[in-house]
C-alpha cells in the first residue's frame, strides 16, 4: 500500500504561484507514475500533470509554460509547482501515484487540496 499526504494548496490572486506537494510512504518501490489531478467546478476530474519513474513529464495542454511537475531524488515526494495562475485553475488539487503493472492496486490518491485563485 502506499499514502499520500498533499500540502501547499491556498488562495491566491490571479497571476500569483502556489507550489504544491505530495509526499508518500509505504510501498514507493512500486510506483510507476506520479501525477497531479484536479477537479474544477462544473468539470470532470482532469489530468493536470505527470511525470513517470525515469523522469518523462506530461502536461495538459491548458498548463503548459506555467506549471512544472518534479520530484525529489532524496525523498519520495513531487511537486507542482504552479506560475501565472488563472481563475480557471480554481479547484481541488488531489495527487496520484500510478503502480507498476502487476501490483495489488492499480492507483493510490490523496486526500485532496484547496486552490483558490480570484481574479
Amino acid at each position: 500500500q502506499v499514502q499520500l499526504v498533499e500540502s501547499g494548496g491556498g488562495s491566491v490572486q490571479a497571476g500569483g504561484s502556489l507550489r504544491l506537494s505530495c509526499e508518500a510512504s509505504g510501498d514507493i518501490s512500486s510506483i510507476n507514475l506520479m501525477g497531479w489531478f484536479r477537479q474544477t467546478p462544473g468539470k470532470q476530474r482532469e489530468m493536470v500533470a505527470s511525470i513517470m519513474s525515469l523522469g518523462n513529464t506530461n502536461y495538459a495542454d491548458s498548463v503548459k509554460g506555467r506549471f512544472t511537475i518534479s520530484r525529489d531524488n532524496i525523498k519520495p515526494t513531487w511537486n507542482l509547482q504552479m506560475n501565472s495562475l488563472k481563475p480557471e485553475d480554481t479547484g481541488v488539487y488531489y495527487c496520484v501515484a500510478v503502480m507498476k503493472p502487476g501490483s495489488s492496486t492499480n492507483d493510490y490518491w490523496g486526500q485532496g487540496t484547496q486552490v483558490t485563485v480570484s481574479s
